[in-house]
């Protein structure tokens, strides 16, 4: 595609192209129409366009609708691509890595040398020749709901605490960090801030790194919202381009949003792949609007913000226990010795055997972490001699939903896997051990995590986790005192009555 700028108006070119034309992305500026209040516009597009950020291909609008609604000053154009210095930015995703920038002769602007970006290709390709395309006439108004929220359930004193602080954030437009320990019911917490922003007619999001998690947190949503629109977004998602208050999304789909949300609520914004994806934290920050409340949730901030938070530098509130007022279960640490060296001899330590034949013996469902596939397959034919119901599980297994299942349906006594279920799981009765705790990828973050697979269950609130390892590592040492700070926390607050 192709354009001219006449008359301080941008008119696109895609069959017949005037000489003069150019891609949008050569022009120093765009031209924003001013608002024609008297023009008829098309509401559905209004509905499909409000708060996006969209290319051509994405609407089921004829081109010449589209453009005149850009004429009335309804429709706003961006550059999808700009560069300056020979440095190019994608605008959707914010790639500016030139390795992730590619040419190619293209048909729509005729150059031979048209750059598209590779990061953010999954969602459509963005070109120095592609508009993004965004919404700018009237918001659609709210429903008038003064008390959308439907739940009876009553928060603990640390989770009430923190309720108030979110609700105060979202009243304000400022950000604020919950630092929840695993287990804690974060869920819960976020409701009556929610609740008070849609009461506002404010829209919502919730996002998070992980399709599981989003799949788990949309009926739990729509139970207590039953009569607010719910769309929930990953990829394939049916619920698109469905126009909602409250959005629960993977973080991915965010690139789609601008200046959408009135309220971003950010989980898990410690876990991979957000905290290695510059794109990822460029999408939340560019589907907010300029006036916005941002709610962080996590149960293991990284050194960075936890030091803020000490030093003042960031708003946060802590639920330092969880909901059944039992203290955390502390890690124990186990030398097993050169556990590397036993698994070339088909072995495993004494110490972890005997760790596991007790758990079986007792019927006390476990699971074993280990820091990589490769050692978690040599271990699984020794274990199935124990045990032949024993199961293995990573990210790429095909069965990894059904082992799963069958874990909480306790028809598998065991699960080995790797850190694939150190987030987002719960099963309301394990001991949890890890072999290899030394290896680098069993970060603080990570360690915590997997300790907060223990004990999550009021029935159930305490249990076993075990550290086995070859030489204690820093990470060990800092994710055991962050656990043993927090249950220090919660004594000192009331919040532990066991």
């Amino acid at each position: 595609m192709r354009f001219t700028i006449k008359n301080n108006i941008l008119t696109p070119f895609l069959i017949e192209k005037p000489q003069e034309s150019r891609p949008i992305s050569s022009f120093e500026a765009i031209p924003q129409p001013p608002l024609n209040e008297t023009y008829s516009f098309n509401k559905k597009l209004q509905q499909f366009l409000h708060g996006k950020q969209l290319l051509l291909d994405d609407l089921p609008f004829p081109i010449e609708e589209i453009h005149e609604h850009y004429e009335n000053g309804y429709i706003l154009y961006r550059k999808g691509m700009t560069k300056e210095k020979n440095k190019s930015t994608c605008a959707r995703c914010g790639n500016e890595d030139r390795a992730l920038f590619v040419c190619f002769p293209c048909a729509r602007c005729d150059e031979e040398h048209c750059t598209y970006c590779r990061k953010c290709l999954m969602m459509g390709r963005v070109s120095a020749c592609t508009p993004l395309v965004s919404w700018s006439g009237p918001v659609q108004t709210q429903s008038d709901n003064q008390r959308p929220l439907k739940w009876n359930g009553t928060l603990s004193p640390g989770q009430q605490l923190a309720s108030d602080r979110v609700k105060q954030a979202v009243t304000d437009n400022t950000e604020l960090l919950v630092w929840a320990v695993c287990g804690a019911g974060k869920t819960e917490v976020l409701f009556e801030g929610i609740n008070t922003a849609l009461a506002a007619g404010k829209r919502v999001c919730i996002a998070t790194p992980r399709i599981d998690v989003v799949l788990e947190l949309g009926p739990r949503l729509k139970a207590v919202f039953p009569e607010i629109p719910v769309a929930v977004l990953f990829g394939g998602s049916e619920d698109r381009h469905l126009q909602a208050p409250l959005t629960i999304a993977t973080i991915h789909q965010l690139l789609r949003f601008y200046k959408a949300f009135d309220t971003v609520i950010l989980d898990e914004v410690d876990a991979f792949p957000y905290t290695a994806d510059d794109s990822l934290q460029y999408a939340v920050r560019q589907s907010r609007k300029p006036v916005s409340s941002m709610i962080y949730l996590t149960a293991t901030p990284n050194q960075k913000w936890q030091k803020d938070c000490h030093n003042g530098k960031r708003e946060y509130v802590t639920i330092p226990a969880r909901y059944h007022r039992h203290p955390l279960p502390v890690p124990a640490f186990k030398w097993c010795g050169n556990w590397e060296k036993a698994l070339k001899k088909d072995q495993l330590p004494s110490a972890v055997t005997q760790w596991i034949k007790k758990r079986l013996e007792t019927q006390k469902q476990c699971l074993l972490f280990f820091p990589n596939i490769d050692k978690m397959d040599k271990v699984l034919p020794i274990l199935r001699k124990l045990e032949p119901k024993i199961e293995s599980v990573h990210a790429e297994d095909p069965d990894r939903k059904s082992k799963v299942q069958k874990m909480r349906d306790k028809e598998v006594p065991m699960l080995i896997t790797t850190t694939i279920l150190e987030r987002g799981v719960t099963f309301p009765n394990v001991d949890v051990a890890i072999l290899g705790a030394e290896d680098r990828i069993f970060t603080e973050s990570a360690l915590v995590q997997i300790a907060g697979r223990v004990g999550r269950s009021a029935q159930f609130p305490s249990g076993n986790i075990t550290f086995f390892h070859y030489g204690k590592t820093e990470s060990m040492v800092k994710a055991r005192r962050q656990i043993l700070k927090m249950n220090e926390e919660a004594k000192k607050k009331g919040l532990i009555a066991y």
